[in-house]
């Protein structure tokens, strides 16, 4: 194995896996921000923000589209307290247990407050600033020096008006990363940037201090439109000239459509767990310009058939769909300003399996899923999109549109639609349905690439062959990612290496860049040629491609390249983490040993 060439080359795995990260980011804080060597990397913050016009200007043309986006949880995403929503939930005072710990809420002379364990060793009052999140949960954020806010986690129920812990019964302590007065739960680095429009953290590692900026506060209009302003000039230029209004949208000069990928890596920059590698996404930007994408590999973040385990959010598992993959996108089924569900029930799956789009079987509800119609069970989300609790009170649906499998459950524990409903039965009950309702068709090439991937990621030697033949047939380029991070671990192996080397020239940049970093662990080995084949992916077209090049070629790479600006920019972006000072240190160990 690999891991016995040292324990520079374990540090750059551990440092490897951190890359798992979200964003950052903020609220405007006293001071400027620290001054930035790398301007072509992230544009000028003033000259930035110049270019937004802001919410409250696109009611003068589009007033229905803001009445629907105002009081949805993107409008809501992050305001200040405001008494006609939030006095509810503390006047009266409210006081809840908490696994050993007790939290009070209440309002004290025009003030919003938590009494809770903070920094000191007895329960202290927090003055509550701004509030994140909106239905099924409000969290608050509490002020402290540095320019850095914190998030209770204490939060709000508003649909049964309780408050609970948003980490249940686990009794964080304060000197935890991830108890609220730690940097697990700092806003600056893991809220801000998702709740709020053009966020910059500006974290100053010198001082260890924030001057988090944003263009506006919550989900703006412009969060997803892009900057405004010159588009708002044009349409009042040319509505004075007296010419008829409104004007045609091709006669605007400062609209573009955008495309489709632009519009899906617009919603996965906020709805997927990735490692942020600039920290000033903007609409219209590609996804893999900005993010490492996390998707199924050696750790139990996903369930091996790609169904969400931990808290990953909606992105990856739909990138790796068969949905994504035959061309269905966020707006085809969410409203764009609401973020809703465009219609209820099976009416918006049967949209397109109706028989209207000749790549997509026709389906009947009742006769597929031998549930009666307006029964439990008949909901053709309750199989293919199951729901997970996070955050205590937040229900998710899956987004990988799988195939509910007991076989699955029986061998590998990953779970199936079937029993979490049917939590009476058991995996064997399910398995003897199926099998009566569908037979052989159950046997598809998606229970077999879960059987390896499963078996892989066990470390069991048996999968590596069929994990290379899947690389070759698997159509989805997602799945030959995992399948590529799944193979690292036997990448000495010549005909592993050689099929892993091959995909560095594939298409698709998440196969490129899940590919580098599967060929990084040959680097040290006598007589690799690697780095000689990762030395052209510096160049690489696509800017998380060219940062895992950097990053596997750390010991070598010229910092004055644009790869080179780019690492040490995505370093020094996450250097507010112990995982990323880790990462640092990793660095600097190598380019400086």
């Amino acid at each position: 194995m690999w891991l016995a060439l040292g324990g520079l080359a374990v540090l750059a795995v551990i440092a490897s896996f951190v890359w798992q990260h979200f964003t950052t980011n903020g609220r405007p804080a006293p001071g400027n921000p620290p001054a930035s060597a790398d301007e072509d990397i992230v544009p000028d913050q003033a000259a930035t923000y110049a270019l937004y016009a802001g919410s409250s200007t696109c009611t003068e043309c589009h007033d229905p589209a803001h009445a629907e986006w105002a009081p949805s949880n993107h409008g809501l995403a992050e305001r200040k307290l405001d008494a006609k929503l939030d006095l509810p939930a503390f006047d009266p005072p409210k006081v809840f247990q908490h696994a050993s710990q007790t939290t009070e809420a209440r309002f004290v002379n025009g003030r919003y407050e938590l009494v809770s364990l903070g920094y000191g060793t007895n329960r202290a009052p927090y003055e509550l600033v701004r509030v994140i999140g909106n239905n099924p949960l409000r969290q608050f954020l509490i002020e402290r020096p540095g320019g850095r806010l914190q998030v209770s986690e204490a939060c709000w129920d508003p649909l049964t008006n309780e408050w609970f812990n948003v980490y249940g019964a686990e009794d964080r302590m304060p000197g935890e990363w991830g108890h609220w007065t730690g940097r697990g739960m700092g806003w600056n680095a893991m809220c801000a940037a998702c709740h709020n429009t053009r966020v910059r953290k500006n974290y100053d590692e010198t001082t260890d201090s924030y001057h988090t900026a944003m263009t506006e506060p919550t989900v703006s209009c412009e969060a997803c439109h892009g900057p405004m302003k010159d588009h708002v000039v044009w349409q009042r230029s040319w509505r004075s000239s007296g010419k008829p209004w409104p004007p045609k949208l091709e006669l605007d000069p400062t609209l573009a459509k955008p495309s489709t990928n632009q519009v899906f890596s617009m919603c996965g920059s906020c709805h997927a767990r990735r490692a942020d590698l600039t920290g000033d996404f903007r609409p219209g930007d590609d996804f893999m310009d900005h993010y490492s994408l996390t998707i199924p590999d050696e750790t139990d973040i996903y369930y091996p058939d790609g169904q969400v385990r931990e808290e990953d959010y909606e992105f990856a598992a739909f990138l790796g769909s068969r949905m994504h993959f035959r061309g269905v996108v966020c707006m085809d089924c969410h409203t764009p300003h609401q973020a809703l569900p465009a219609l209820k029930g099976n009416d918006l799956c049967l949209r397109c399996h109706n028989g209207s789009r000749e790549d997509s079987p026709v389906i009947d509800p009742v006769a597929h899923g031998f549930h009666a119609e307006y029964k439990s069970g008949n909901l053709c989300t309750e199989c293919h999109m199951p729901v997970t609790p996070y955050m205590q009170r937040h229900w998710r649906h899956d987004h990988g549109f799988t195939v509910p499998d007991p076989v699955l459950t029986k061998e590998f524990g990953i779970p199936n639609a079937c029993n979490r409903c049917h939590k009476d039965k058991d995996a064997d009950w399910s398995i003897e349905w199926t099998g009566k309702w569908y037979g052989e068709k159950m046997n598809r090439p998606g229970r077999t690439r879960t059987r390896w991937l499963a078996r892989a990621r066990a470390g069991n030697p048996e999968a590596r062959a069929p994990l290379l033949e899947l690389l070759n047939t698997e159509e989805v380029p997602y799945w030959q990612a995992s399948i590529i991070m799944l193979l690292r671990q036997w990448i000495e192996a010549p005909e592993v290496a050689a099929a892993v080397r091959a995909k560095l020239g594939h298409p698709d940049p998440l196969v490129r860049e899940k590919a580098v970093r599967s060929l990084e662990p040959l680097l040290p080995v006598p007589g690799s040629e690697v780095g000689g084949l990762l030395r052209p992916m510096l160049e690489d077209p696509v800017r998380c491609v060219r940062v895992a090049a950097a990053w596997a070629l750390r010991a070598s790479v010229d910092p004055a390249s644009r790869a080179g600006r780019e690492l040490q920019h995505m370093l020094d972006f996450n250097a507010d983490q112990p995982t990323g000072q880790l990462q640092k240190a990793v660095y600097d160990l190598a380019h400086n040993h």
